[in-house]
């Protein structure tokens, strides 16, 4: 009888099936997942730390057990010591590096928010691991640097340009190519490289007929003795 009782309280509750649902959807459209326990922490720091992870990280106080039947559903596999005390995920649907970097600033200043350990790449990763994502430097920052990389070289292409037509303009003699070159990537002379050798290549081969050829003038100059 207390069997049957439970089960109806269970079929009672329809917001429990959408709430597994719903993170089912997070698990499977989430880039990474980390688990904290947020015990002590007040209503306003909860809100401060969703700000600090920003839009494309969902922040949610979850049930261990909901959560569990979640992941398995989306196909998440979870260590059981990650679903144990009270529970929040954050569902990083953006990048997993910015996010570590939010939660590690935010648990310095509020020790209370514990983390427990996460999801990334669809493997279990620990809080050491955590804490070695955010040291890393994230894709924007990466992205900024490699911009700036490429504006530098580009811009030391173009005044090197402009000083040799001023050069040229003036009647100096003009300067060699390689100094056009010298700003240019590496990589542009590791390309040209190859072709330089097909060039030696060829004028071998037209060489070597030339000298093959002064023999023959020799003994027809001789000839008329």
């Amino acid at each position: 009888m207390h069997y049957l009782t439970r089960k109806v309280n269970r079929m009672a509750r329809p917001d429990k099936a959408a709430a597994v649902a719903e993170l089912t959807e997070d698990f499977r459209t989430a880039n990474a997942t980390v688990l904290t326990e947020y015990r002590g922490l007040t209503v306003g720091a909860m809100k401060q730390l969703r700000r600090a992870l920003g839009a494309d990280t969902k922040y949610s106080v979850v049930k261990n057990t909901l959560t569990k039947i979640a992941a398995k559903d989306a196909g998440v596999e979870i260590a059981p010591e990650l679903l144990a005390g009270p529970s929040a995920v954050a569902f990083i649907k953006g990048d997993p590096i910015d996010a570590a970097k939010s939660l590690r600033d935010f648990q310095k200043e509020n020790p209370l928010l514990i983390i427990k350990g996460g999801i990334f790449e669809g493997k279990n990763v620990s809080v050491a691991e955590i804490m070695k994502l955010a040291d890393l430097e994230s894709r924007e920052v990466l992205l900024a640097k490699l911009a700036g990389a490429m504006k530098a070289t580009m811009a030391n292409a173009i005044r090197t340009i402009d000083a040799l037509r001023a050069k040229k303009e003036a009647g100096e003699p003009a300067a060699p190519a390689a100094v056009v070159e010298a700003p240019v990537a590496e990589a542009a002379a590791v390309v040209e490289a190859p072709a330089a050798e097909v060039a030696v290549e060829e004028v071998a081969e037209v060489s070597t007929p030339a000298e093959e050829a002064a023999p023959a003038a020799e003994s027809t100059e001789e000839s008329p003795n």
